[in-house]
C-alpha cells in the first residue's frame, strides 16, 4: 500500500513539476529552465541525502556504469515533457508519457532487462496496454468527434436554408 501511495504522489508531482517548468520556460527558455530546475533539485537532494542516508555519496562500487545515464535521462525527461506540454497541452502530453512508460516498463519486465526478473507478457497485459492507448485516443479525439458532428450539423442546416 505504501508503494501505491508513493507512486500516486510521484505522479502528481511529475505533472505539477512539468506544468511549472512549462511556465518558467516561457520566460527563460527551455534549456535554461531545464538547468535551473535540475540544479534546484540537486541543491535540495544533497542535504536530504545526508539526513536520510548519511552514507558516502559517491560509493557506487558494484553499480553498472550504464545506470548513471539516469541523470542524462532526467535532462531528457524535463526538457521533453516541458516542450511536449507546450505543443500538446498538459493532459495530452502526460497521457502519451503514461503509455510510453507502461510500454517501456513492459519491455523491461518481459525481457528481464537491467537485472529485473523476466515476467511473461500475457494477453491481459497486452489488452490493458491497448485499452490505455485507446483511452488516450478517445481522450484526445473525443472533442474533435463531437466538433465534427456539430460542424456537419451546421453545414447541413446551412444547405437546407
Amino acid at each position: 500500500m505504501f508503494g501505491i501511495i508513493l507512486s500516486v504522489i510521484a505522479g502528481v508531482l511529475i505533472s505539477m513539476q512539468n506544468v511549472f517548468n512549462t511556465r518558467i520556460s516561457e520566460k527563460g527558455g527551455s534549456w535554461a529552465t531545464t538547468t535551473i530546475v535540475l540544479g534546484i533539485g540537486l541543491f535540495v537532494s544533497i542535504p536530504v541525502f545526508f539526513i536520510m542516508d548519511g552514507g558516502n555519496l559517491f560509493d557506487l562500487s558494484g553499480v553498472n556504469p550504464i545506470y548513471l545515464l539516469g541523470g542524462v535521462f532526467g535532462v531528457g525527461i524535463v526538457f521533453g515533457l516541458m516542450r511536449g506540454m507546450q505543443e500538446l497541452g498538459p493532459a495530452y502530453a502526460v497521457s502519451i508519457v503514461m503509455v510510453s512508460q507502461l510500454a517501456m516498463a513492459s519491455i523491461v519486465n518481459t525481457f528481464g532487462l537491467f537485472g529485473f526478473e523476466e515476467m511473461t507478457f500475457t494477453a491481459q497485459k497486452g489488452l490493458g496496454l491497448g485499452l490505455l492507448i485507446i483511452g488516450v485516443l478517445v481522450f484526445k479525439l473525443g472533442g474533435r468527434i463531437s466538433l465534427l458532428k456539430k460542424s456537419k450539423e451546421k453545414t447541413n442546416d446551412a444547405l437546407r436554408a
